[in-house]
């Protein structure tokens, strides 16, 4: 079966036109499910948390176990030792321990959350195709290039093998941030307004996703 493309108009980095790229369909076309890309960002910061947050339980504190005064004639509540959840001090009922946030989620439906953003960003025009990333390593000169393209809210997808002096050049940019075609993800395409990607890194996701 023949897989549809669309045409879309791809620029130099200095905003010249230099010619049209075919996209996809099945990865840039399709209708996007909100639903998916919520589960997909859902399970993706799940496995970022780092889970290490603990309390110490009754059994965990370093108190005594003794009585904390006689039973009869103090006038007082009857109790036992300090170490009870009552108490400065003391234990915390069903507190947070150190567990895994992370779950599962089917590659195919991954795999659609990703079809879904890029094709959003197709259909509302935040989708920019960039020959290559190119800059001398100075960020006023990449943040003008920058500007004269309209990209000032933006994830950047380059190569397989990113320029280094790009990279470093757009690490001081707020806002924009720059990954190596692999690291594409949803969450981070979501966050950002206006999605940019090389010839490379489109052949690159069409490939992965088909």
């Amino acid at each position: 079966m023949k897989v549809q493309a669309m045409k879309v108009e791809s620029k130099s980095i200095l905003n010249k036109k230099t010619g049209n790229i075919d996209l996809a369909d099945s990865v840039f076309g399709i209708v996007p499910r909100e639903d998916i890309v919520a589960r997909v960002i859902k399970w993706q910061l799940a496995k970022r948390r780092a889970g290490t947050h603990k309390v110490k339980s009754r059994s965990e504190i370093a108190k005594t176990g003794a009585k904390m005064f006689r039973q009869k004639g103090t006038g007082r509540a009857r109790h036992g030792p300090g170490s009870v959840v009552q108490f400065r001090g003391g234990g915390v009922v069903h507190g947070p321990v150190v567990r895994d946030h992370g779950h599962d989620l089917p590659k195919k439906v991954r795999k659609l959350g990703l079809r879904s953003v890029l094709s959003a960003k197709a259909a509302s025009g935040k989708l920019l195709i960039l020959d290559k990333l190119q800059s001398d390593g100075k960020t006023a000169s990449l943040r003008a290039k920058l500007h004269a393209l309209g990209v000032s809210n933006a994830l950047i997808i380059g190569d397989e093998k990113l320029d280094n002096q790009f990279a470093q050049a757009a690490a001081n940019i707020p806002l924009v941030d720059v990954l190596p075609s692999q690291g594409i993800n949803v969450y981070d395409a979501v966050r950002r307004d206006l999605l940019v990607m090389t010839k490379e890194a489109v052949n690159y996701v069409e490939e992965r996703l088909k």
